[in-house]
């Protein structure tokens, strides 16, 4: 063949070939215009917006910045837990689950604008000053909180130790806003706390859900099966557990389960389910019987937890009903040290329960008191939970036709046969407080920690149901 032929013949089958990309291309692009039509409309109504204002608002305009606020706005419309992070946000998300960091030791929320106290970090700064769970932080430095994005009100409370800080705080029931300087300090990362209630019954305190909390979970299984020759029974402690990392939450289950399922997770397409299974090596805390406690600050990694012991008949659930945390969240880093935080999945308990705000119930609700003195009827009903979440997912199990159940308006506390007289102290606060004190007998490690412990309500009537259980078993034996 001549090189002129060859010539011609490629250019012949240059020339379909590009027919046939053309041809493509044209078909993928109205599938696309087809299906996305509505994005590229407001796209071009946000072009319009952008470049409206960047050439006539009174005061010249960063566009970097106006893009930012807006796709801020955009992410965080979708769920509370979705975000849009900038890359100093981002770093400190990181920072969160690994390594150490100052600060004041809050677990804090967005709610209805207001930066909103879900707990206090057991042995911080900010747990040591007093702040309890609803506390409302108006003003961190000087700066008023509302509206302000919750990563920022973050940056703002950290800082190197030893610095200080100053939070405005606004608590229910009281009658101005309170002012309260703190000085940072290295948050622990230690998450576990255990101890001996009483010979043979064992206590397992778990904060929240780091990186070496499993590990940290059978180190103190060991410490209390040494000093307790058998162990008979254990509380297992998940209040005021703001969550972490997921993996922790089903080692840990794993830790106490020798089979079963321990949590699914169900994205948009509810045929693919990813379910995680205990598997019996793991299984070292599956010889005695245990109770777990849960409060409405429990969220989240301890949410899995305590659905898990429940459904798979390992633990008695007892407490008041957790925050209502069970969506999954997934961070995505994005160009120039930017990412996005947003929920991908619902969890699922192993009987197939979405915790997505509903949260866990107990099998035995008790309130919290302090036994030593006459008490309120406790405090955790009126805790913030997801469900209270401005813009929160439901829980995915939720009938077409089902119309939302209205929620009742809290009861005022100045009605009723407990109706306080004017001047007299809110008891409910002085409740927290106490409760505050006595867990934190359990943090300092004095030499009466089991006899505070006791002292707590929960904890009491999870001591009682295991003594209980013992001494029946013992009538089983005769």
């Amino acid at each position: 063949m001549s090189q002129k032929r060859k010539q011609v013949v490629k250019n012949v089958l240059l020339v379909m070939l590009m027919g046939v990309v053309v041809v493509s291309a044209t078909a993928v692009y109205g599938d696309l215009k087809k299906n996305s039509n509505e994005t590229y409309e407001g796209l071009k109504l946000f072009s319009d917006v952008i470049s409206e204002v960047e050439n006539n608002y009174v005061e010249p305009v960063e566009p970097k910045k106006l893009i930012e606020k807006a796709i801020e706005g955009m992410v965080s419309s979708l769920d509370p837990h979705s975000s849009f992070l900038p890359p100093e946000a981002f770093d400190d998300l990181q920072s969160e689950t690994k390594g150490e960091f100052g600060g004041l030791g809050i677990v804090i929320t967005m709610r209805d604008g207001q930066l909103t106290v879900i707990s206090p970090i057991e042995g911080t700064p900010a747990y040591k000053a007093g702040i309890l769970a609803q506390d409302i932080i108006v003003k961190i430095n000087g700066e008023f909180t509302k509206e302000m994005m919750l990563w920022e009100a973050v940056k703002k409370m950290r800082g190197e130790p030893g610095s200080t800080v100053e939070i405005s705080i606004y608590r229910q029931g009281a009658t101005e806003v309170m002012d309260i300087k703190l000085v940072r300090a290295i948050i622990p990362m230690d998450s576990v706390r255990s101890l001996t209630l009483k010979p043979g019954y064992g206590y397992l305190w778990i904060t929240n859900f780091r990186e070496n909390t499993a590990d940290e979970v059978e180190k103190a299984l060991k410490k209390l099966e040494a000093e307790n020759s058998p162990l008979k029974g254990l509380i297992l402690d998940l209040r005021d557990n703001p969550g972490g990392l997921l993996d922790q939450s089903v080692k840990v289950s794993d830790v106490f389960l020798e089979e079963g399922i321990i949590v699914s997770i169900r994205g948009r397409d509810e045929k693919q389910i990813e379910e995680y299974e205990a598997q019996p090596d793991n299984a070292a805390g599956s010889k005695y019987p245990m109770v777990v406690l849960i409060n409405g600050g429990s969220a989240s990694a301890s949410e899995i937890v305590a659905g898990a012991l429940q459904d798979n008949k390992r633990a008695l659930v007892i407490g008041t009903t957790s925050f209502g945390k069970g969506s999954v969240q997934t961070v995505r880093p994005l160009r120039d040290g930017y990412a996005i935080k947003y929920t991908i999945a619902r969890y699922y308990t192993p009987s197939g329960k979405s915790i997505q705000a509903e949260g866990i119930q107990p099998d035995l609700v008790v309130k919290r008191r302090v036994l030593d003195e006459t008490a309120a009827d406790g405090f955790d009903s009126d805790m913030v939970k997801e469900g209270d979440l401005k813009n929160h997912l439901m829980s995915g199990q939720e009938d077409a036709g089902d119309v939302p159940v209205e929620k009742k308006p809290k009861k005022d506390k100045k009605e009723g046969k407990d109706a306080k007289k004017d001047g007299d102290i809110d008891k409910e606060e002085t409740e927290l407080e106490k409760i505050l004190r006595l867990r934190d007998a359990v943090y300092e490690h004095s030499s009466t920690n089991s006899n505070a412990m006791l002292l707590d309500s929960q904890v009491n009537r999870a001591y009682e149901i295991l003594k209980g259980y013992e001494i029946f078993r013992g009538f089983s034996r005769r």
